[in-house]
């Protein structure tokens, strides 16, 4: 056993602060005024710098080649050593790092004094004797722990003990299964009695465990700690004091969102089934396309499972075409393009021995080795025995790239879903190349899978360099939010798991993966009965990825149209999703340039509503939207909390509610509970049924006016790279009440030219309707007859139902102007 209990020695390098315990050594950073580094070794000399997960560094790399194009290379803020009582204290400005000598611990204040974090003293750093690395934490009476990647059960994590490892979890249970695909070894403490939250992220990807105070013991007080099988303890503090800023400066650390294509934000059809058909799958899947427009369902994609690439024997060979389902491949791809679908197909990492490409691979170093280096891994995998490529090596990443253009990107696909890549070789001491470092894959087993999508993406950009990627991950490390969308792998179907998914989802999104989504539906178990499928899919719309995916174990398939009687239902839901693209694609914006989540929970908008602190179920779609769908069966009446600092608008009727209460409401089969925060802004697209082929040419904001507000709608073209030339746009909608009116001011920048051609501002009028609307001060025309207001392409008509105005013109060809909403009252007596 090693363990650091006092500090012998700290030397100033400037640029980091080397301490030495009677344990471990220690390196501190200050990368920035929110991020601290403190890397600690208990082995003889710290290892070569090399990690795949980080964007933002102040040291050189072993990767800083590999991932140019993504990192920024930064100075340090000067290290200034202070001796003090206890020990020494550094700051970066925002945040002191006290360091306490006998016995040794850290201990972080913000600029107000009050603790943000603390080792536990006496037991901060150790090692024990089978070479597991434990750091523990300190843990007050108020805290909530919020992240930790993709896991199960509720949000908070308090008391849980979760497991970091990626498994191939097939049918998991959303309320307790862990660990699950991914691996993120990041948190956000959130003290609710301090208002204060910070973050810690572990750069090891090693097998690891957290515990949030499951583990007691009589002598200690309460902690947390983190446990890794092997590597350095290189923890980074992330500061505050919100959770947001906790999340941005995560983010600033690991990456932002990629910039997904537009259309990835519509309906992905998918199902193992087609692709099973003895013969022609390619004619059931473009007869899928076209039912779904028979039905008036958008679809705008098609994720291609891995029955296609079946070879005689049945079994899996990535890059091969079964000829028999798909006899030409090329026309298939085309002719979906045509309906305006893109295909996503299936690839996996591991290669069968039996796969004709093997020798290749091996004869090429592209696999993983045996712990000897003498010969390429086997260990079992879907199908039976195979290798398994090696993505950190650059013969692995060539190797892969050359069979993934022959046989995909050369047929016009752009559109990548990597699956089946969670790396689980049972030998940790089996070797990968590591970028020249010759590691054992158990030191590296998540960045596998987060590699394999960042060759599949440098492999679409030097293919086609203008066509922008879309790609789909089943599993991944930290970091994996740059190069793709991810889904929660094969969940089952059941009432449960419809529940449990959302906070799933909700916790990605606090660990920097805003781009996050499960299978609706359920993949795993039997067809969902009638009202458990209308739910999921209620509830699916509101998650970045929406796709339809299923393989039911009792002869069915799950599809749009399966409950004729309960269609209207399904397509009624879709339809909703498709009016709210620009909102989706403008939240996708924010979360590639800040790293906000796009689904988040109500803590992360409400942080001062000590009610909100644990919930798991309701969320907020962006900053606007609270959704609070039905997701019990035979419900008829829903419990919903509103949260305290807002008024809410209830979309569906009109009411307005107090924040700060719980109400109840009825339900029905066709009910989807959302409510507009006071202040919100809401972009809308009516009538949007393909993304690919439609543009988006009508733009109708739903503005609640009583607070102030703004929000920004992002255009680019939705398909292309020459966003990052310039080529976007950004509108800014400025909301201003004040006594007798309302000022929405608009402002547009960048050169992407608009393909928006009429604009609706729906704003919501609950207590007087309006005497005059003006755009630059000339007069918009009223409508007191409905009907001859839907025809007009400009004027304004206020509606007693949904006491909301509707104002209608034409896109203006300035890129600043204002739209003036009057209340005086028009005293028509004294006329």
């Amino acid at each position: 056993m090693k363990r650091s209990t006092k500090l012998l020695k700290a030397v100033n390098n400037k640029d980091f602060l080397e301490l030495i315990t009677d344990g471990a050594k220690f390196r501190v950073y200050l990368l920035d005024k929110n991020i601290i580094r403190m890397r600690g070794t208990f082995d003889d000399k710290f290892a070569p710098e090399e990690s795949y997960a980080l964007t933002k560094t102040a040291w050189d790399d072993k990767t800083d080649k590999l991932l140019g194009d993504e990192r920024t290379k930064v100075s340090p803020i000067p290290i200034e050593l202070i001796k003090t009582d206890f020990g020494y204290s550094v700051s970066n400005g925002l945040y002191k790092l006290s360091i306490f000598e006998d016995p040794f611990y850290f201990e972080i204040t913000d600029q107000n004094g009050k603790v943000v974090h603390q080792d536990l003293p006496k037991r901060s750093f150790l090692q024990d004797d089978l070479g597991r690395s434990y750091h523990y934490s300190s843990m007050g009476d108020h805290d909530y722990f919020y992240g930790f990647g993709e896991k199960s059960g509720e949000l908070n994590k308090f008391k849980r003990r979760m497991r970091m490892h990626n498994t191939d979890s097939l049918g998991w249970n959303a309320a307790k299964s862990d660990p699950l695909y991914k691996m993120i070894p990041f948190y956000i403490d959130f003290d609710g009695e301090k208002q204060v939250a910070s973050g810690l992220f572990y750069n090891n990807s090693y097998d690891s465990v957290f515990d949030l105070d499951s583990e007691h013991s009589n002598y200690w007080k309460r902690f947390s700690y983190f446990e890794c099988d092997g590597g350095e303890l290189d923890v980074f503090f992330i500061g505050g004091p919100t959770i947001k800023d906790v999340v941005e400066h995560y983010t600033d650390l690991t990456g932002k969102s990629a910039m997904m294509p537009l259309p990835s934000f519509g309906y992905m059809g998918s199902t193992m089934y087609y692709t099973e058909l003895e013969k022609n799958a390619d004619e059931a899947i473009l007869d899928f396309v076209d039912t779904c427009k028979k039905n008036e369902i958008p679809c705008d994609g098609f994720f291609l499972s891995s029955g296609y690439t079946s070879g005689a024997d049945g079994k899996r060979y990535v890059f091969n075409w079964n000829k028999k389902r798909f006899p030409n491949p090329q026309k298939f791809v085309d002719k979906l393009k045509e309906k305006g679908v893109l295909l996503a197909p299936n690839i996996k990492p591991g290669m069968l021995v039996t796969h004709q490409l093997t020798n290749e691979f091996k004869d090429n170093g592209a696999f993983v080795k045996s712990p000897d280096g003498k010969n390429s891994q086997i260990d079992q995998y879907w199908g039976g025995d195979a290798h398994f490529v090696d993505f950190t090596s650059s013969a692995g990443r060539d190797s892969w790239t050359k069979h993934l253009s022959d046989s995909l990107l050369s047929l016009g696909i752009t559109s990548i879903w990597n699956d089946n890549n969670e790396y689980e070789i049972n030998d940790n001491s089996a070797l990968v190349e590591a970028e020249g470092l010759n590691k054992q894959i158990g030191a590296v087993k998540p960045i596998m899978s987060t590699m394999m999508a960042k060759t599949a993406k440098d492999a679409l950009n030097d293919y086609a360099p203008n066509e922008r990627p879309y790609l789909v991950n089943r599993a991944g490390f930290a970091g994996i939010q740059r190069y793709a969308q991810t889904w929660a792998g094969d969940n089952r179907t059941s009432w449960n798991n419809l529940k449990y998914n959302i906070p799933t989802v909700l916790g990605m999104g606090l660990s920097g993966v805003a781009n996050q989504g499960c299978d609706i539906g359920g993949f795993d178990g039997p067809a969902p009965e009638p009202e458990l499928f209308v739910r999921w899919v209620q509830n699916g719309i509101f998650q970045p990825r929406f796709s339809i995916h299923s393989s039911n174990d009792d002869n069915t398939v799950t599809e749009p149209w399966m409950y004729p009687k309960y269609t209207k239902y399904i397509r009624d839901a879709i339809q909703l999703r498709y009016t709210l693209i620009p909102y989706f694609y403008s939240l996708l914006h924010e979360a590639a340039t800040v790293g906000s989540p796009i689904m988040r929970p109500l803590v992360y908008e409400f942080q001062n509503d000590p009610n909100v602190a644990e919930e798991s179920f309701e969320f907020m779609l962006g900053s606007s939207l609270l959704v609070a769908n039905v997701l019990e069966k035979g419900e008829n009446k829903k419990e919903i909390y509103l949260p305290e600092g807002s008024n809410w608008y209830e979309i569906n009727t009109s009411k307005y509610y107090k924040g700060g209460q719980t109400i109840n409401i009825s339900v029905d089969l066709g009910s989807i509970p959302m409510f507009l925060k006071s202040g919100g802004i809401i972009p809308r697209s009516p009538k949007l049924m393909n993304l690919h082929n439609q543009d988006i040419e009508k733009l109708d904001l739903l503005i609640e006016p009583s607070e102030k507000s703004e929000f920004t709608v992002y255009e680019d073209d939705g398909k292309s790279n020459d966003y990052k030339k310039g080529l976007s746009l950004e509108t800014k909608f400025n909301v201003n009440p004040s006594k007798n009116g309302v000022s929405i001011d608009v402002k547009r920048t960048g050169k992407y030219k608009t393909k928006v051609k009429s604009i609706v501002l729906s704003v919501c009028c609950p207590q007087v309707a309006p005497f005059s609307i003006e755009i630059e001060d000339a007069p918009l025309e009223q409508f007191l007859n409905f009907d001859k207001f839907k025809n007009a392409s400009e004027g304004w008509y206020f509606n007693g139902e949904t006491k909301q105005v509707t104002v209608r013109y034409a896109n203006q060809n300035i890129d600043v102007y204002k739209v003036q909403i009057n209340f005086d009252i028009k005293d028509l007596i004294s006329l």
